[in-house]
């Protein structure tokens, strides 16, 4: 399982200098990726561009670009040009969002998800691999093509959770990128659904990146209960709810990392037990020097 590092999770500190700072010193460290939320913030493509041209190893991935709010060949053309700046080190992740954010926020339809999101798949993936992208569907009808010089191919995965999406990231995508799910839910529901439908398809075993919060802590019950009140609004989020109680957590505190070293790395072993091949870690600043703890235990055990 390779250990990358989240970006991007409510900190409202990271601007670009901050971000190419942050890739920079993990790349010495030896850490594999990083991975960049992208909502209201900074534009999690355009950082990677920059970011792309300041690193030459560590893997840079968005987790995740909602696709409501961007045309596919858009998305295309980002991800293109982020792919050229990288050279080849870049992985797009992109997901639906969740309905608060598209209808109440953006105030766009969430309607007919899974037939969105394969419609928007068919016109993103051709134009990805340097292909033109031909066609007719109920949401999308685009005929174009997106020569991006210096572009090699862009890696895809889907940000999945319900049976639908996981079906689809397994049949047209390289993997899923999850948030909040824990290793009981991964081995029983995510990685059977995922490899079925890949294997279906002809296509490799699929990654399994999955997002979740850490904290190195001496006294766990606290750290976890600091996890709790600062995630509490994904109690509120309907795919997140279905995920904590799939894995029988009352909140995302009880799924998040959280401990001394030896719980730490039991936890870490249930995550590459339960099939989990990529740790997007969102180190969480629970109390003063937690952060640093954190991401030193992290880069040991690389």
């Amino acid at each position: 399982m390779r250990i990358g590092i989240m970006s991007g999770h409510g900190r409202q500190d990271e601007g670009v200098e901050a971000l190419i700072a942050k890739a920079k010193d993990l790349e010495a460290r030896g850490f594999p990726s990083l991975w960049f939320g992208n909502i209201f913030a900074i534009d999690a493509m355009t950082a990677i561009a920059v970011i792309g041209r300041a690193t030459d190893a560590i893997e840079l991935g968005t987790a995740v670009v909602p696709t409501f709010p961007r045309h596919p060949t858009v998305m295309a053309q980002q991800a293109l040009t982020a792919q050229s700046t990288c050279g080849g080190r870049f992985t797009l992740g992109i997901g639906l969002s969740h309905q608060i954010v598209i209808e109440q926020l953006f105030g766009l339809s969430y309607g007919r998800r899974a037939s969105h999101l394969r419609e928007y798949l068919e016109v993103l993936l051709p134009l990805l691999r340097g292909e033109p992208a031909d066609f007719d569907g109920e949401e999308y009808r685009v005929h174009v093509a997106m020569p991006v010089p210096d572009a090699s191919p862009v890696s895809v995965v889907v940000a999945a959770l319900g049976p639908k999406m996981l079906a689809l990231a397994g049949e047209k995508t390289d993997g899923t990128s999850l948030w909040m799910t824990g290793p009981k839910t991964v081995r029983d529901y995510v990685k059977p659904t995922l490899e079925a439908a890949a294997e279906h398809a002809g296509r490799p075993a699929p990654r399994i990146i999955s997002g979740l919060p850490i904290a190195l802590t001496n006294d766990e019950a606290a750290g976890r209960a600091r996890i709790a009140e600062r995630m509490d609004a994904y109690n509120t989020i309907p795919s997140y709810r279905g995920v904590l109680d799939r894995e029988g957590a009352a909140h995302p505190g009880d799924v998040a990392l959280v401990g001394d070293e030896r719980r730490l790395d039991e936890q870490l072993d249930r995550l590459r037990e339960a099939g989990v091949t990529d740790l997007n870690a969102a180190i969480i600043p629970i109390d003063e020097g937690a952060e640093t703890r954190t991401l030193d235990f992290l880069q040991s055990r690389l």
